[in-house]
């Protein structure tokens, strides 16, 4: 533990059990000169604080110090500003992924590809592992399976989870559950796990990669 200690007295000298008569009272003048010198020290050291002092303290602007309060009140309005614009943007992101799968459920390839980026990588299991580049690949499942496809699809997004990433990009993450008639006319349910990455470019999203495990995009092979 730290000890704090004072040092302003001095050191304190003890005289020996023979000193005299005459040499203890000088002792004992000396002793009591430095208790005064100490006192005054101390009392001079305790100043009351003048109006001057106090005015200068608070006045730190023309309107006078804000309180914390008002401070706080100021930083929690930013944020919740800050709040509301990460949240729409959220709710954007979610309404395009809305659409895309829209596109696919119906077979439109057009509305898809005005969505997607020319250049769209993605990972699916039709693609069996492999990473795949451009539209060439999905537009073989619109024309050629969903495209022709005259049986109703339903699609839900469930706890779809965005990342806001800067101003023009988000990653969005979510369960998804297809409910689709099979070739033997009985309803059936799949299930997919997603992930989508979106870039905003001259106020469009578009979404440039996508990972998906679980059932296939098109379940009605």
């Amino acid at each position: 533990m730290l000890a704090t200690r004072n040092f302003s007295v001095g050191r304190q000298t003890t005289a020996p059990a023979t000193m005299s008569t005459a040499a203890s009272g000088t002792t004992m003048g000396l002793v009591e000169q430095a208790a005064k010198s100490l006192l005054n020290k101390k009392a001079d050291a305790v100043k009351p604080q003048t109006n001057s002092t106090k005015n200068s303290t608070a006045a730190t602007s023309p309107k006078g110090t804000l309180p914390p309060a008002a401070l706080e009140s100021s930083d929690s309005t930013h944020t919740t500003i800050e709040d509301e614009d990460t949240k729409a943007r959220k709710q954007e992101v979610i309404k395009i992924t809305e659409q895309l799968i829209e596109a696919v459920n119906n077979g439109d390839f057009e509305a898809y590809a005005k969505i997607c980026d020319p250049g769209l990588t993605s990972f699916e299991p039709e693609a069996l592992g492999n990473l795949v580049e451009g539209m060439d690949f999905h537009r073989f499942y619109f024309e050629n399976l969903l495209a022709k496809n005259s049986k109703p699809i339903h699609t839900t997004i469930l706890n779809p989870h965005v990342h806001v990433i800067g101003e023009d990009a988000a990653c969005i993450a979510y369960i998804r559950l297809t409910q689709y008639i099979d070739g033997q006319g009985r309803p059936r349910t799949s299930q997919s796990e997603e992930t989508r990455v979106w870039h905003r470019r001259d106020g469009k999203w578009q979404n440039v990669h996508f990972h998906c495990s679980g059932a296939p995009v098109a379940p009605l092979q």
